[in-house]
């Protein structure tokens, strides 16, 4: 009898995601595969008085859900944000708890924000009357709080815990998921990331000289920096088959700068590879690359050199933070979601366009940027996702098709 120590597949069966692309996979598409430039960002100064700044918030007529049902240290934002997102999964992870049982369910989030917006009007209203808002309880602002907020809500009872590798962490969220499967540790897995709006990110971001005042331009030569955002996204991750299978992910750790990546890519590569290899496939059998792309002059250098390096210039890869803002914690996962979307119901293969201003940089290596009606005129069969963080945290998530959904 021959054995195998090959390692079972994992599916991502069901996803709902929440951001400035809209609160339904309808609404994501429709602005994700626009022929004309959708325009989601808002131009506002809520977050940053005096300094009106393009965000990719949540659409105004999306209303959070009220946590009245939960205790008072979980009601922040940023949960809302994330029930909000988790709700269309409800009946899915209902049956998987009926059929395995809630301690064979897993859950793990990728954040960075959790309370910080209370914590900041707590810490606000301290200074003012010299006491703490009644109700207030710094607990809130712990990054774990999400989990085991959603963990109690949604009844899972297996491992549940967070993931903070700043703009890594959705990312690292799905690998993880998919590790603890591959162990047989649980027979499935909530996972995903969410990061809400605050002053307080938008001020720390500022302040490293981080942020553009137009609206972000990535790989262009007129490139200033990022736009930040907010969103939500999870999946219901199996070993049963699915539309779309996590084929391969890699995470690297550059340690080079706190928040300048390694200029050479190395750490990028090295995770791109290890996706690759994990998913035994070649850098010409991936159809189209999301890039991390914040428009950040060593970002987009550094991440042209990295995917120039290994898949040359004939893959098409794409930034959707023009769409979204950079939603931080939960980018990974916002754009793991996107790809789930490329890869499902799509026969024609349309991508994601690459909204910029078309001034190509000389200086950076070259790329294929995907334009405006770009598709494969096939349905796709492999896309990657990269997400790079502060102190070189790196993490590449590689999907491909499941069972055909294309029509």
């Amino acid at each position: 009898m021959t054995t195998t120590n090959a390692r079972p597949h994992v599916f991502l069966n069901a996803v709902s995601a929440i951001s400035a692309l809209g609160a339904t996979g309808d609404d994501l598409r429709a602005r994700l595969f626009a022929d004309v430039d959708p325009m989601t960002l808002r131009v506002t100064d809520q977050y940053s008085p005096g300094r009106p700044l393009h965000l990719g918030c949540v659409p105004g007529n999306v209303v959070l859900p009220a946590l009245d049902f939960a205790a008072p240290v979980h009601r922040s934002r940023n949960n809302a944000l994330a029930w909000a997102a988790m709700l269309p999964l409800r009946s899915q992870v209902d049956d998987l708890i009926a059929r395995f049982g809630k301690n064979r369910v897993a859950l793990i989030v990728g954040t960075s924000t959790g309370g910080l917006d209370e914590g900041a009007h707590a810490a606000d209203v301290y200074r003012r009357t010299g006491q703490f808002p009644e109700g207030f309880d710094y607990r809130m602002q712990e990054l774990g709080d999400v989990a085991a907020f959603l963990a109690r809500g949604i009844g899972i009872a297996g491992p549940a815990h967070s993931i903070s590798t700043a703009c890594s962490s959705g990312a690292k969220a799905l690998a993880s998921a998919a590790r603890m499967l591959a162990s047989g540790m649980v027979d499935a897995v909530v996972a995903g990331g969410v990061d809400a709006l605050s002053a307080f990110t938008v001020a720390g971001f500022s302040a490293l000289d981080a942020v553009s005042s137009e609206r972000c331009n990535p790989l262009s030569a007129n490139r200033h920096g990022i736009n930040l955002g907010e969103a939500a996204a999870f999946f219901v991750m199996t070993r049963e088959t699915g539309p779309v299978r996590l084929a391969g992910w890699g995470e690297s750790q550059d340690a080079h700068h706190m928040s300048a990546p390694d200029p050479t890519g190395r750490g990028a590569i090295s995770a791109m590879q290890q996706a690759l290899d994990r998913a035994r496939m070649t850098a010409a059998q991936v159809d189209y690359i999301n890039l991390h792309g914040t428009a950040t002059p060593h970002n987009d250098a550094m991440e042209s050199l990295a995917v120039n390096t290994l898949f040359g210039d004939a893959c098409a890869v794409s930034s959707t933070k023009p769409l979204t803002g950079h939603s931080l914690a939960a980018a990974g996962a916002l754009e793991a979601a996107i790809c789930w979307h490329v890869l499902y119901d799509n026969p024609d293969g349309k991508l994601p366009a690459h909204w910029w201003d078309g001034a190509t940089d000389d200086t950076i290596a070259r790329l294929q940027i995907a334009p405006p009606k770009a598709g494969l005129g096939r349905p796709a069969k492999a896309v990657l996702s990269n997400s790079f963080a502060f102190g070189g945290s790196n993490c590449a998530l590689l999907f491909a098709a499941g069972e055909s959904r294309n029509g």
